[in-house]
């Protein structure tokens, strides 16, 4: 019985993180799923302040000069949460693309949240 109880116990040990981790990935993720050249695609995601403490946002940064961003407020209270407006544009690109976010904040056990954006950008005809 200790055996079944132990391994139970390690077993939900090893999972739990990769399904909390899993969640989160899934939250900051957005898929446009396939889409034409020459759009402005769009996306909103909503970040938390998920500590104890007033958390800021210092910056917002994007992996490409393809994609802007921003968040509408700059400083959080605990359990407050903003927007950070996406926006893509599939101009020059063709295939499978990804671009990411990046949330710089003043907290040094969450210096930076990373937001990604995929699509499947096609040719046109």
């Amino acid at each position: 019985m200790r055996k079944i109880i132990s391994l139970f116990l390690l077993v939900f040990l090893i999972s739990y993180p990769v399904s909390a981790q899993d969640k989160a990935d899934s939250l900051n993720e957005w898929d446009f799923g396939q889409v034409k050249q020459e759009q402005i695609l769009k996306h909103d995601f909503v970040f938390k302040n998920e500590t104890n403490v007033v958390l800021n946002i210092a910056s917002v940064n994007t992996s490409c000069g393809c994609t802007a961003s921003q968040a509408d407020k700059k400083s959080l209270e605990p359990g407050e949460s903003t927007t950070i407006s996406v926006a893509f544009s599939t101009k020059k690109y063709v295939g499978e693309v990804k671009q990411f976010v990046y949330l710089n904040t003043d907290n040094q056990d969450l210096p930076v949240v990373k937001f990604v954006i995929k699509a499947e950008v096609l040719k046109e005809a």
